[in-house]
């Protein structure tokens, strides 16, 4: 944890406050006050190569700060959006899905995880939280709101690639006659309930000759119905463990033979 004295002093150095491009949330300009003993003026000169998307940021009077990219999620890929077609369906959590709410679908991640969204390509950025799972494409990261797609310029060309990094959460307490913030526990990425998806069937007969077969090799293997405009998937997915890494040899493992696998979370 850093003096709030020297980090202060650390901020007058640059100019944090600026606008999102077409965004609507505000970039703090100030690092919650922390206690600690002085930091070294070296260790102050290193923090000046910190990264604009680290900066603390306000979402609905919430302050959010990017996790340290060693100890939280930062990932760039492709992205891309969904909208009118799926407008006022459910979503993986529950939810009723709002293309002109800030919301986003991904693979992985846990639900509610609030993300800063970058457009590689334009620079332009944008806030979201993932309340859906997505995109079942290979080499897709993220499936974003059409309101997100839009304040990035990804709604006309469909995709682009995007960088994403997640967002820690404050709360602020009183000491004396001072209010301070302190980070609130990070969630862990990298555990959960990981499946790695090898295909999808609309006919249920192909999908369960698929499982029997996945099932006779010692692989946990289960079908997840998905609906979409009336017609019925059949999901094949095989249990991949209980953390990311786990998930992820599987995958490479399974890619020999079905070229398209993935991993999602439950």
């Amino acid at each position: 944890m850093k003096n709030w004295n020297h980090t202060k002093s650390y901020l007058s150095l640059i100019s944090l406050i600026f606008f999102l491009s077409g965004c609507g949330q505000k970039v703090i300009d100030t690092m919650p006050p922390i206690h600690q003993a002085p930091v070294p003026a070296k260790k102050l000169a290193e923090r000046a190569k910190i990264p604009r998307t680290q900066f603390p940021y306000e979402i609905m009077g919430k302050t959010y700060y990017p996790i340290p990219s060693a100890f939280g999620f930062n990932q760039a890929g492709i992205a891309s959006w969904y909208g009118k077609k799926f407008h006022g369906r459910r979503t993986s959590n529950g939810e009723t899905y709002n293309m002109h709410a800030e919301t986003a679908a991904h693979k992985t991640l846990p639900m509610n995880t609030h993300l800063l969204v970058e457009n590689l390509e334009n620079g332009k950025k944008t806030f979201v939280r993932i309340n859906d799972r997505g995109p079942f494409v290979k080499g897709r990261v993220i499936d974003l709101s059409y309101t997100a797609a839009k304040k990035i310029g990804i709604d006309q060309k469909g995709t682009s690639k995007v960088r994403i990094t997640a967002l820690g959460e404050a709360t602020k307490s009183k000491r004396g006659t001072k209010t301070l913030e302190h980070f609130l526990p990070y969630q862990d990425f990298n555990k959960g309930e990981f499946f790695v998806q090898i295909g999808s069937f609309a006919q249920k007969e192909n999908a369960e000759r698929l499982k029997q077969n996945m099932l006779a090799k010692g692989k946990k293997t289960v079908i997840q119905l998905f609906e979409n405009s009336g017609e019925k998937f059949y999901r094949v997915q095989i249990r991949g463990g209980s953390t990311l890494e786990a998930a992820n040899r599987m995958e490479r493992a399974l890619n020999s033979q079905f070229a398209g696998a993935f991993v999602i979370a439950r």
